[in-house]
């Protein structure tokens, strides 16, 4: 499922059960050779992606809000730089640009771009100075959000679903 800007995968039983929401999990279920012969769907298939795509619905509104999932970058990093705020909160380090990107962060999306350099950043272990000075570099040359009045809502969309049978 696609939804603002990022790619959703949800594994779930028959029963309608999430099992994982791992897109590394769920994918590796789903590797086979290219000659593999495909399988009729389920009955329920249609049934099913439709409370797949309501579990992923829930889980953003109910997990980070509008950050998004804790292990995506727009959440790591906001709340990376809310902890670094916090640390040099009454130094020369606490700057309003500091401040300003903070509050864009949970505003407003990331742009895809900075979404990729942060993951490749924060994977890497760029420390929270190093993160802030990336970020508020990103701001300021407008490359780090996608403000309102840029964006189209976008309902969210199915790209893809597939139906696995396991042992």
């Amino acid at each position: 499922m696609y939804l603002d800007e990022n790619n959703a995968l949800a594994w779930i039983t028959r029963n309608g059960e999430s099992v994982t929401e791992s897109q590394f999990a769920i994918l590796q279920a789903a590797a086979c050779e290219p000659d593999t012969k495909a399988l009729p769907p389920l009955e329920a298939h249609h049934n099913l992606v439709e409370e797949a795509a309501r579990l992923i619905l829930s889980e953003e509104r109910s997990i980070g809000g509008q950050l998004g999932r804790p292990s995506g970058a727009r959440f790591r990093t906001y709340e990376r730089l809310k902890d670094y705020a916090s640390e040099v909160e009454g130094t020369l380090y606490s700057t309003p640009a500091l401040k300003q990107v903070i509050e864009a962060i949970y505003r407003y999306p990331l742009r895809q771009a900075a979404t990729d350099t942060l993951n490749r950043q924060l994977r890497s272990g760029i420390s929270n100075a190093d993160l802030a000075a990336l970020v508020i570099e990103r701001w300021e040359t407008e490359r780090l959000c996608i403000i309102e009045q840029e964006r189209q809502t976008q309902e969210p969309q199915i790209v893809c679903s597939l139906g696995l049978r396991t042992a």
